[in-house]
């Protein structure tokens, strides 16, 4: 991709998330919303190949439906209240529907199915900035929303995600469908808590986007894409290995490591909300997540698959690819877990 496209894609995809983030009226909310679908597209096109083509339309059509949504639930609301700004959504059917839309941009389930199908059809960096970047858009309006929201709606969906997220998980082969069902699951962690607290699903949101970032990059830089080529990492990268396992323990929230901070505070919360069945329900889908990020450790570990070289000694080429933030962010991502005392205390 030429240099100055990639500048002008990233400009927009900035210019989008901004333009939610910061305005107070609807339609500019909206339109940066259609600006960050529009700004990734190319993105997800290069390479130019069938099947990132068809990842690229299958995200297209359901984006664009779900913007279709966001615009009817501006208008209804609009319509029932007189009011345009961000934080005047006091029609429930409005609310009701805008997190219906906002549900199936985030890709949480029952919308979840163009999740994995689009992020195993791109590139890596393409998957790492759907899967993080893309998220936030979205996930600030719902934070400016959270008052006027429906608990019965966000526990539905948020059940749904955190189960279906752990369950499609556990047969895939390829990493970047792991990835995308670990999405579903955090994205269903973080809508349970948006009424109830929503700084900390915004702190959920933050270190997921930290952890999965670290992750991304880190196969990335070794061009590895299934479970069986990451079987081979541990003799040509030792610590790149440790670096991967370490952050996917982290993405399933296995203590003392960061992950385990905004699940430990969401179930803390949820039990001193009297839903003690739902916090029961979210810690055992937690497990299924654990399971298929254990057995990924254990086959790049334990196991090493039939390889046709068998030689340890790999061919010496020069790396063009840079690895300066990631030890930065692995250890962020893995080792915040004593800060949770002064994040509580910036939090209430």
């Amino acid at each position: 991709m030429s240099p100055y496209v990639f500048l002008i894609i990233s400009i927009s995809l900035f210019l989008g998330t901004s333009l939610t983030l910061f305005s107070n009226h609807w339609l500019l909310a909206w339109m940066g919303l259609e600006i960050n679908t529009l700004a990734i597209i190319p993105m997800m096109t290069y390479p130019n190949h069938p099947r990132s083509t068809e990842a690229a339309i299958k995200y297209f059509l359901t984006q664009a439906t779900a913007s279709m949504l966001v615009m009817f639930a501006i208008i209804h609301n609009a319509w029932m209240t007189n009011q345009w700004t961000l934080f005047q959504m006091s029609n429930s059917t409005a609310s009701v529907l805008m997190t219906l839309a906002l549900a199936m941009k985030l890709g949480l389930a029952p919308f979840h199915f163009w999740v994995p199908e689009v992020t195993q059809g791109i590139s890596l960096p393409s998957g790492m900035i759907l899967l993080t970047w893309q998220k936030i858009a979205p996930t600030a309006l719902l934070y400016q929303i959270s008052p006027t929201l429906n608990m019965k709606v966000l526990i539905t969906l948020a059940f749904l995600s955190t189960m279906l997220g752990g369950w499609g998980g556990l047969n895939q082969t390829h990493l970047r469908k792991i990835l995308a069902y670990s999405s579903i699951a955090h994205m269903g962690w973080m809508i349970i808590i948006m009424m109830i607290n929503p700084t900390l699903a915004l702190l959920n949101l933050l270190i997921y986007i930290i952890a999965t970032l670290t992750l991304f990059l880190m196969l990335n830089f070794v061009s590895v894409t299934k479970i069986k080529s990451l079987t081979n990492l541990w003799n040509k990268s030792a610590p790149m290995t440790t670096a991967i396992l370490l952050t996917l323990l982290s993405l399933g929230g296995l203590p003392p490591l960061t992950g385990f901070m905004p699940k430990w505070l969401i179930l803390q919360e949820l039990v001193s909300h009297d839903n003690i069945i739902m916090a029961t329900l979210m810690a055992l889908s937690a497990l299924l997540n654990l399971f298929f990020y254990m057995r990924i450790i254990y086959a790049s570990t334990l196991t090493m698959f039939p390889t046709i070289n068998n030689s340890k000694i790999q061919w010496p080429y020069p790396q063009t690819k840079t690895i300066n933030i990631i030890p930065t962010l692995t250890i962020i991502s893995s080792l915040l877990l004593p800060l949770t005392p002064l994040l509580t205390t910036l939090m209430y």
